[in-house]
């Protein structure tokens, strides 16, 4: 169960309150490529990315915001800005939906003020960021490292500074590529403030090491009730992120675009039937799947595995020998050789009516 937060709007997109866990990615295109960063965000929305962030280094990435704004593009944009309040602002005129700043590194005092009354202005909200590589240099200081401690009072500090200029349009994330303090450090945070939380693990590595490191550091708070919207980092394609980060809520039962959650034994040697190729073809051909409902499914590899310890599934095949059964809730259906199953299973998937 999810702990409620308060609502922010970002974009179409709500956080907190009750509103579903979001999956997030980031352009690595260059940012004043407009051609090369729509294309990349068009893939993304196809592989349900919820929200997209970008980086605005220049003038020139404000253009391209504002030019990604006025295209088909669906998904809210945020401006991941550091060192200049102006081109913070500049991106809020050019219809950012969100943007990302540290406040301790933003300027003085005064442009923090001038961020805050641009955001309220225009009704976007400011996710206030803090990452154990770049923590400021008091906190540093006073600790000794970028412990999880020291994180999560840099980015309450950072928080407070907005509330003083009558601000509270806030998310936060708190990042390390320590899953310990990542973990940590939202816990702290998460009791601290009513604002959501942005999770993810930073620099996290490549994508089967930073799979696993997201899919320990998100999993443990979701599973705590701490997070609003998520982050796969990955050295790989972004799509990876947002396909990692889908299958994180999925594990947990925390997604809701999800048309099928699929289940699959290990196999052994009882079985006599090419499950690891079934289930590969199967989830290559899950956008032909139209279930009338989110449905279980299983594809295990043998009668001990199959309607017995899938029988809470509402579809499923059992594997024999060059043959599978397909089954429902527990109870055999027929028979389908082993060439027709993934074609027999996603027919009966979009032939299923609950009785």
């Amino acid at each position: 169960m999810q702990n409620k937060r308060k609502l922010v709007r970002v974009g179409a997109i709500s956080l907190g309150g009750d509103a579903p866990i979001s999956v997030q990615s980031m352009t690595n295109t260059p940012s004043g490529d407009f051609e090369a960063t729509y294309r990349q965000m068009k893939a993304l929305e196809k592989v349900g990315c919820d929200i997209i962030r970008m980086a605005v280094p220049d003038r020139a990435a404000v253009e391209v915001l504002y030019r990604l704004k006025a295209s088909d593009i669906t998904m809210p944009i945020v401006a991941d800005i550091h060192f200049n309040a102006s081109l913070a602002i500049a991106a809020m005129e050019a219809g950012a939906d969100k943007v990302r700043i540290n406040p301790g590194n933003i300027g003085d005092n005064e442009r923090v003020r001038a961020v805050a009354k641009a955001a309220a202005l225009h009704g976007v909200p400011i996710r206030v960021g803090v990452n154990s590589g770049s923590l400021d240099k008091k906190h540093l200081a006073l600790h000794g490292a970028p412990t999880a401690q020291a994180l999560a009072e840099s980015a309450l500090e950072n928080v407070r500074l907005l509330e003083r200029y009558d601000f509270d349009n806030i998310v936060v994330a708190i990042k390390s590529s320590d899953v310990f303090r990542m973990v940590e450090a939202n816990r702290i945070v998460a009791a601290a403030c009513p604002y959501p939380l942005h999770l993810g693990v930073t620099e996290a590595g490549s994508e089967l090491q930073g799979t696993v490191k997201s899919a320990i550091g998100i999993g443990s708070l979701l599973l705590d009730g701490i997070g609003n919207t998520i982050r796969v980092s990955l050295t790989a394609d972004p799509v990876r992120e947002v396909e990692k980060g889908r299958a994180i809520l999925s594990a947990l039962s925390l997604d809701q675009k999800q048309k099928i959650r699929l289940v699959s034994c290990p196999t052994c040697g009882r079985t006599k039937i090419d499950l690891i190729s079934l289930v590969d073809a199967f989830e290559k051909r899950m956008d032909e799947l139209h279930p009338v409902r989110p449905l279980k499914v299983a594809i295990m590899g043998c009668a001990v595995n199959g309607p017995g310890e899938a029988r809470d599934a509402d579809l499923g095949i059992a594997g024999g020998v060059k043959e599978a059964l397909l089954f429902s809730h527990g109870e055999i259906v027929r028979k389908i050789p082993e060439e027709n199953v993934v074609d027999e299973l996603i027919a009966a998937i979009n032939a299923y009516r609950d009785n």
